[in-house]
């Protein structure tokens, strides 16, 4: 049977079977190769966001060519409009450059000295992967219109005089059957607003109708990730030729970075990232004529670091991750480089400035101190959970990590993938069981929780240790040293909706607040949504996750359908399961705003009882009917 199989396939194996793809068919059937993964909106690095940020990178490599000083996005719930005022595409090539595969200005260093993409694929990504798309360009007053469905041309205008100022205008709407219930955060949108202010120091950028605008670039970036009175020192500021850094210490646990190239926030680092860690460590090593170990140097560091790099290699289309070992070509090392810069500029400002040379000892000796206290039942926790670990229950673990490299001929596919790894955070037997059952074991991992977790409020790292379900929770993430090593992008907090899950809801993010509050501040912790209705008929089935889609549900189906509530997860059959935690899963992601305080907050929430919070509880409560008492009753209910 083997042997006839194989003449089958060997028979099918002809001329017909090799196709070749034009850029449309190969970005639409591959589109991850371009954007990463696709997502709904509800994590910063889904595809919605990479297409503006697309759009966005061309009109930051015009300003920072030195042409136009301002740039326009205005987004709305499914369209988004990009105007600058920089030269504007050459009328002649306008369809080309968002059409043909490997045509662009970039190849050309003199047109694009440093700019952030350099493939020519960008725009002709985001034109393949919505449903509308135009571009207009303006030059001397002339102007110029394409547009497209889909990457198709559809229509394409003829050069006609204009009042506009030079510069680029881009519209598009991306394709709702490639991004399913798409959404666009605000907050997402302006952290990556800001982004682009803090890395170009002049520039304004309107967002629907707001401006924002930064006149000390990575100094204001630290100072809207940071709170003040957390500092141990004022954030020290250094700018050179091709980089810039900023870095100061709070009172927090773990290590903070925020690294970019050429304008794009690389959220994997790279060279330049390992580099400044390093560098950081033999700076002050040097200053301070101590072999202090690094991670003492290290430990509540929050820094942020910029180098503009000739010709960028990114280990992905994406470019989170740079992996240029150079500067610029025949220069030097990017280990070098930014050694040869701290040395110089953060040894001279310690020294003109003791107060914070002294406050930065402090600092590093703290955390020396505390390393020390913990090094006995640190040793004695990894034991145990290395023992765990290969025969740990809690862990039900999957085939690919984020922090795993990725290489071969499947490189783009593995890579999408690892931006896809999620790790579930379950309560009880039952909910853990039905997702295990039906996660996908490639990208999807589980961890089960066995009843409410410790209350870690105002408790010491020490607690993460002596805990021992911390202490296998710290370790199936892999974040004991910091974010770089950390397995999964995406955590998830899978509880039932109701008082007890709530609880819990609140217990872990208080433990992730009190200690890995950078997981938090980087957007890789989620609510999972499941729904708490099942309204169906003989030939349909609606999931509700609200009483009002409830509602709605009854109205469409009609005659009087079967509806049942879910009061937990383990109630949720396996086969069911596996539509809430697929490629559209329905995720909540956990923001913190840029004045949030998160002591305050902890203290507020997961602190000893105050009056202050009673009268809030209190002033808050609702009254809900019991939904369960209405589901009998449809006619009733819908006219509600």
């Amino acid at each position: 049977m083997a042997t006839t199989d194989k003449k089958d396939l060997s028979a099918a194996y002809t001329e017909d079977s090799i196709r070749s793809l034009d850029w449309r068919e190969h970005i639409r059937l591959r589109p991850g190769m371009y954007i990463g993964k696709l997502g709904d909106g509800s994590s910063m690095d889904d595809g919605i966001y990479i297409l503006l940020k697309e759009v966005a990178d061309n009109c930051i490599d015009e300003h920072t060519m030195g042409f136009g000083k301002q740039i326009d996005i205005r987004v709305t719930e499914h369209n988004v409009t990009i105007r600058d005022y920089g030269r504007g595409i050459p009328l002649g090539k306008v369809v080309d450059v968002v059409s043909k595969i490997n045509t662009g200005a970039k190849y050309d260093s003199k047109a694009f000295q440093k700019s952030v993409g350099l493939n020519g694929v960008g725009t002709k990504a985001v034109n393949a992967l919505s449903s509308y798309f135009r571009v207009e360009s303006f030059r001397e007053g002339r102007g110029k219109v394409a547009e497209f469905e889909r990457g198709n041309l559809t229509k394409e205008h003829k050069e006609a005089n204009t009042s506009e100022p030079n510069g680029t205008l881009v519209t598009f709407t991306p394709d709702d059957t490639v991004f399913r219930n798409y959404r666009f955060i605000p907050e997402f949108l302006e952290n990556q607003i800001w982004n682009y202010c803090f890395l170009n120091a002049g520039l304004t950028i309107s967002f629907n109708g707001k401006k924002y605008i930064s006149k000390n670039g990575l100094l204001d970036l630290l100072q809207r990730k940071t709170n003040e009175d957390e500092l141990r020192y004022p954030i020290i500021h250094l700018k050179g030729e091709d980089i810039e850094v900023a870095i100061t210490h709070e009172n927090q646990y773990g290590e903070e970075y925020y690294s970019f190239v050429n304008g794009q926030h690389t959220t994997q680092g790279g060279t330049h990232l390992a580099a400044f860690r390093e560098a950081f460590v033999k700076t002050l090593r040097d200053f301070y004529k101590k072999d202090y170990e690094a991670t003492d140097i290290r430990a509540s560091i929050c820094a942020a670091i910029s180098v503009r790099v000739q010709e960028p290699v990114f280990e992905s289309q994406t470019k989170t991750k740079l992996g240029s070992l150079t500067v610029f070509e025949n220069g030097p090392s990017m280990k070098a480089f930014v050694l040869d810069f701290l040395s110089k500029h953060l040894d001279d400002f310690l020294h003109k400035n003791p107060t914070t040379a002294e406050a930065l000892k402090k600092r590093i000796e703290q955390s020396e101190r505390e390393r020390k206290e913990l090094a006995g039942i640190k040793k004695l926790a990894n034991e145990r959970a290395k023992k765990a670990n290969l025969h740990n229950r809690k862990l039900r673990d999957c085939r690919i990590h984020l922090n795993e490299e990725v290489s071969g001929k499947d490189k783009n596919d593995l890579e999408t993938k690892r931006l896809n790894t999620t790790i579930f955070i379950t309560e009880g037997d039952s909910a853990s069981g039905s997702i295990t059952k039906s996660r996908n074991v490639e990208t999807q991992a589980v961890f089960s929780l066995r009843g409410k977790p410790l209350n870690s409020f105002g408790l010491t790292k020490k607690i993460v240790y002596e805990n021992e379900e911390f202490n296998l929770l710290q370790h199936a993430l892999n974040i004991e040293e910091g974010l770089e090593g950390l397995r999964y992008n995406r955590i998830v907090v899978a509880t039932d909706a109701d008082v007890d899950g709530m609880h819990i809801r609140l217990l872990l993010l208080t433990f992730f607040l009190q200690f890995f509050p950078d997981l938090v501040k980087n957007g890789h912790l989620y609510i999972l949504e499941t729904p708490l209705f099942r309204v169906r008929n003989k030939q349909q089935t609606i999931y509700c996750y609200t009483d009002e889609e409830r509602i709605k549900a009854i109205k469409k189906l009609g005659n009087k359908p079967e509806i049942t509530r879910f009061k937990g997860l383990g109630e949720i059959s396996p086969d069911e399961f596996a539509n809430f935690i697929n490629d559209d899963m329905k995720v909540e992601p956990v923001i913190l705003s840029k004045d949030t305080h998160i002591q305050k907050l902890l203290e507020y929430y997961m602190g000893k009882n105050t009056q202050t919070r009673q009268e809030f509880i209190i002033g808050n409560l609702r009254y809900e009917k019991d939904l369960v008492d209405t589901v009998d009753e449809p006619v009733e209910a819908s006219g509600k």
